[in-house]
């Protein structure tokens, strides 16, 4: 007789072997893209932000 299962792995059986690639899932296709900022709007913004000028 075979001894009961301790581990939930036991019940499962043994893993498939993953693929190197894996399709995303649905949270990361669902987050937003990041705005690129044309070279005007730039400037525009970090002239209203004189604390993120870099320190030269």
């Amino acid at each position: 007789m075979k001894p009961p299962p301790k581990r939930l792995s036991d019940l499962k059986g043994s893993t498939p072997p993953t693929s190197v690639y894996a399709a995303p899932s649905p949270k990361v296709s669902r987050q937003k893209r990041a705005k690129v900022l044309t070279a005007a709007e730039r400037a525009a913004f970090l002239a209203s932000r004189p604390d993120l000028k870099p320190k030269s």
